[in-house]
């Protein structure tokens, strides 16, 4: 059994910044660097969308334009963690975060390509 938990989501003001966190472990989740990590999003009556993405080798990372330069994505291959560190956030901003693995190098922004997910984190970002 996989299990991807996020954390670090909250409320804060716009142009403020957040840093979520996604722990990866299992039983079978046994190389947790073979595994490109994602985040996605979801607002309310909205779709799920990419955020951003890196590979297993965290070598490059991948990012939706909406966030580019505001947004970080990075990982810690030693304690299995993804992190997504968030500055000047915006109000549109606000949504549920939610982290995503899958086996292989190539990141994806579609998010059927995921085979693992967390249960989401809320961020709300007031004006």
């Amino acid at each position: 059994q996989v299990q991807l938990v996020e954390s670090g989501g909250g409320l804060v003001q716009a142009g403020g910044s957040l840093r979520l966190s996604c722990a990866a472990s299992a039983r079978t989740f046994s190389t947790f660097s073979t595994y490109t990590m994602a985040w996605f999003r979801q607002a309310p009556g909205k779709e799920r969308e990419f955020v951003a993405g890196v590979p297993r080798t965290g070598d490059s990372t991948s990012y939706a334009d909406s966030v580019k330069g505001r947004f970080t994505i990075s990982r810690d291959n030693f304690d299995n963690i993804v992190y997504l560190q968030m500055n000047s956030l915006k109000p549109e901003d606000t949504a549920t975060y939610f982290c995503a693995a899958r086996f292989g190098h190539m990141i994806h922004t579609m998010d059927r390509r995921y085979d693992y997910w967390g249960q989401g984190t809320q961020v709300t970002v007031s004006s």
